[in-house]
């Protein structure tokens, strides 16, 4: 076997206790891996299983707090442990979530374009189901906020505050 090959199986990859390939790189507010070493905020755990009003109370902080690649992950697990019926509404969140986290580190086209398909999840599945409110969420108001922040960006054409943009799952802000 030639080095190349045997540095890509044994290269120092970080790996998780099953073998798994894992980034063990500290990353920042909006997910991007920063130099082994820097200061990075905590990393959400993966694999956790929530109640959905955990999943909404936890998506939420993150969200105002600026870090919706995280809160991204929090509606990733939601979506791969929920019920059946319930995964495209989580898979449509963890969408919108990482809509704006593009749009946030500047993808103003491929944060317009995620931000445009959670929306339309949203929507699709409030519609299929008859649920506009799931766990006290406003669906339609979700949507809405998505659909004008994916105009925005593409118009202004630069990044956003995440933090400053982050929707209010369950309602307006006051």
């Amino acid at each position: 076997m030639s080095g190349t090959s045997e540095a890509r199986w044994d290269g120092g990859r970080d790996r998780d206790t099953a073998g798994r390939a894992r980034n063990a790189r500290p990353r920042d507010g909006l997910g991007r891996p920063l130099p082994y070493g820097a200061d990075g905020v905590e990393r959400q755990p993966e694999g956790v299983v929530r109640s959905p009003e955990e999943t909404v109370a936890e998506a939420q902080t993150l969200l105002e707090a600026g870090k919706p690649f995280h809160a991204h992950e929090v509606f990733e697990d939601a979506w791969k442990s929920g019920p059946e019926d319930e995964r495209a509404l989580w898979r449509g969140l963890a969408q919108l979530a990482v809509g704006l986290t593009h749009a946030a580190r500047g993808n103003t086209t491929g944060g317009a374009r995620l931000l445009r398909r959670g929306a339309g999840a949203a929507e699709e599945w409030s519609s299929r189901t008859g649920r506009e409110r799931p766990y006290g969420m406003e669906l339609a108001e979700l949507s809405s906020w998505a659909r004008e922040l994916a105009s925005v960006v593409e118009r202004e054409g630069k990044a956003i505050s995440a933090q400053a943009c982050a929707p209010r799952l369950r309602g307006r802000r006051v």
